[in-house]
């Protein structure tokens, strides 16, 4: 009989932890069993999915429009089925972004799935911020570029015209040096600028160009979470098999590559099919190699130099400003590196990245 009763406290003690934890957590959970009964959840996922106590006991399908996200009952039930654990970004009806993490319930006896608690994390925020650097990122490459390409060209022409005039007989032009070395003054000045804006820029805290040891797989997990509205829209599917995951490089920089690189596989891809994007590392003589292959459109072998022109766009029929490909390619060139491309028309493109390994 002792025993019995000791049994019974042991179970109103844990009873009373999981009370407290599903009471102090900050977190939206929800503990569903295995017939899709919801038997708690906390105070956060009573806030945010507006449920009420009354709530417990209701089957999930009863209540899954508080949830605003249409597939909930087919992920529960895969997870009931499968015992594995689902990890996935969805987008509420109300704009929100969520970490949705199902994880079986097992009952230590018999090693059963009695159920899933799922558990929502906020990332509405992080997703905002991502995009938003990104984009600053994008900005800021182009603003280098274009001092660099579209500013510093003419004035080296301007600068050879110059010494070229200053070899020209004077023929008697009396105001000829006074007016060349106002132009030479200004050419100085003008250099002055377009270099001091560039330094700045370059030395800017949030634009430092630091080289740092990254891990392949927290940038592309980045980039993923950048990408989750189109990824989700498109259905796309992203794997990765990375066999070598620290390169030396700038995290911007490679962030900025790998975007711009899955971005296009998901914009270009084929309307007959679904995206489908691997990427994988690999080491090859003295370079880091990043592969980004798709199933997507293609591109014919004459297009091939055309995609890495400034402004230059192959494809009328998608949204693009035609620099993302140019700014990988400066991005990569810049660093020693180089970029492969090998593309079938209609079978899809695979974009080799080359990085020079330092380690």
């Amino acid at each position: 009989m002792q025993s019995q009763n000791q049994q019974i406290n042991a179970l109103i003690e844990l009873n009373d932890e999981l009370e407290n934890y599903f009471r102090n957590t900050i977190i939206p959970q929800l503990f569903v069993d295995a017939n899709l009964i919801l038997r708690k959840f906390t105070p956060p996922a009573m806030k945010q999915f507006k449920l009420h106590p009354h709530d417990i006991g209701k089957s999930i399908m009863d209540i899954k429009d508080n949830f605003r996200f249409p597939t909930i009952i087919e992920n529960i039930e895969h997870v009931i089925k499968t015992g594995e654990l689902l990890e996935k970004e969805i987008q509420t009806t109300d704009m929100r972004w969520y970490q949705m993490n199902i994880l079986p319930y097992l009952v230590q006896k018999g090693n059963q799935n009695n159920g899933v608690i799922i558990t929502f994390v906020d990332i509405t925020l992080r997703i905002h911020d991502l995009k938003e650097q990104e984009k600053l990122i994008m900005e800021h490459e182009l603003l280098l570029d274009t001092i660099s390409h579209d500013i510093k060209t003419p004035l080296t022409s301007l600068t050879l015209t110059i010494e070229m005039l200053k070899k020209t007989p004077e023929k008697g032009m009396v105001k000829f040096p006074a007016l060349l070395e106002k132009i030479e003054n200004g050419l100085h000045k003008i250099k002055g600028i377009v270099t001091e804006l560039t330094d700045s820029r370059k030395t800017d805290q949030n634009y430092k160009s630091v080289e740092e040891l990254l891990d392949i797989e927290q940038i592309l997990e980045d980039v993923r979470l950048t990408l989750a509205p189109q990824i989700l829209e498109s259905n796309a599917s992203i794997c990765w098999d990375i066999t070598h995951s620290e390169v030396l490089f700038v995290r911007r920089k490679l962030r900025s590559v790998l975007y711009n690189l899955i971005s296009n596989s998901i914009k270009y891809r084929d309307q007959q099919r679904r995206p489908e994007i691997l990427i994988r590392t690999f080491t090859e003589d003295d370079f880091f190699v990043i592969s980004v292959a798709d199933n997507g459109r293609g591109i014919n072998k004459e297009d091939t130099d055309k995609i890495f022109t400034k402004y230059e766009r192959i494809s009328r029929d998608v949204e693009g400003t035609g620099v993302g490909l140019h700014l990988v390619r400066e991005i990569v060139n810049l660093s020693g590196g180089k970029i492969v491309v090998d593309s079938t028309p209609g079978n899809g493109t695979t974009f080799k990245i080359y990085i020079k390994n330092h380690q």
